[in-house]
């Protein structure tokens, strides 16, 4: 197979699984509950901006990380923001239980470390391609 062509499978469905995430916190389930579900780090040693930070960072990074992937653009910021919520989402299931199911993060992680390490300019199917390159 071609790595045009698992290259843009692969930036493509990461991306869609990310979006609806964030859509469906956003939208569908509601950004204040999705906080709420922080509330269980309240007794932790973390201060609540930071709570608010990642609730925040993680629910809106999904979504518009998600639609750049399935867009195809800035696609090196979208790879570096969403490597960055995979480690918070990590740091706090780990902080509210050492053994944790990972299997959400594992796959996610599993895609994006292979889009990582194919060169941006095998993707030939993104937008940014077209963008005047600095």
């Amino acid at each position: 197979m071609n790595t045009n062509i698992s290259t843009l499978f692969t930036r493509l469905l990461l991306g869609l699984i990310l979006f609806w995430q964030g859509y469906g916190k956003i939208f569908t389930f509601k950004f204040e509950n999705v906080y709420k579900g922080f509330e269980a780090y309240q007794d932790t040693f973390l201060p609540t901006f930071v709570l608010k930070f990642a609730a925040y960072f993680t629910t809106y990074g999904e979504f518009i990380f998600g639609l750049l992937l399935i867009l195809g653009l800035f696609r090196k910021y979208a790879y570096l923001g969403i490597a960055l919520i995979l480690l918070i989402v990590s740091f706090g299931h780990g902080l509210q239980s050492p053994i944790w199911d990972l299997q959400h993060v594992f796959v996610r992680s599993a895609f994006l470390i292979f889009l990582m390490m194919i060169p941006l300019e095998k993707d030939t199917y993104a937008l940014d391609r077209f963008i005047k390159k600095t």
